[in-house]
């Protein structure tokens, strides 16, 4: 299957399209989806004040590949003013983020935590957090073998591509109980 024929074949399914293959993925759980949300709202409140690029969020979809075609949904990304003057107007996202946001679920597998680790490096992504709300941490990696895993005493930066930002790991899991 290729991109174009996604919407057709599987309507408002929600998954991804991983060498030309649909793979489904369920609704998150409230962890996740509170999560996402406490990380969107801290980035959106700096690229307001910092008109440097825009936030993404809610499965956008990038493109990683054609032939076969291989279309992510990452749950959040920055992508610079630089980047996003050179993507298409409408659709899928066709340049790469600088900054990708995934928020790993319970029931997230490894190996394909780490497929989309390596496709989104491949295009050109700078920085992956994978926010682990189980854990309380975020692992921060600048490639898929380098990385630096930060937990509730520790601050998140995004040095050199959001200047000046901080976010303390401990407010991502404020208000959990378990």
């Amino acid at each position: 299957m290729t991109i174009e024929e996604l919407p057709d074949v599987v309507g408002d399914a929600s998954g991804e399209l991983i060498e030309g293959r649909f793979v489904p993925m369920p609704p998150t759980g409230w962890p996740h989806a509170s999560t996402e949300a406490r990380v969107t709202a801290r980035l959106q409140q700096y690229v307001d004040a910092n008109p440097i690029g825009v936030v993404l969020s809610g499965e956008a979809g990038i493109i990683i590949r054609r032939s076969p075609d291989t279309l992510r949904g990452a749950d959040l990304a920055f992508v610079s003013n630089e980047r996003i003057a050179q993507a298409s107007p409408a659709g899928y996202l066709d340049v790469a983020p600088e900054l990708i946001v995934e928020i790993i679920s319970p029931s997230d597998r490894w190996t394909a935590v780490a497929g989309k680790l390596d496709d989104y490096f491949s295009i050109g992504v700078e920085l992956v957090w994978l926010v682990d709300p189980q854990r309380r941490c975020v692992s921060c990696h600048h490639s898929p073998a380098d990385l630096e895993v930060l937990g509730p005493e520790d601050i998140l930066t995004a040095e050199p591509m959001l200047p000046g930002f901080t976010l303390p790991v401990a407010d991502l899991f404020r208000g959990r109980s378990d």
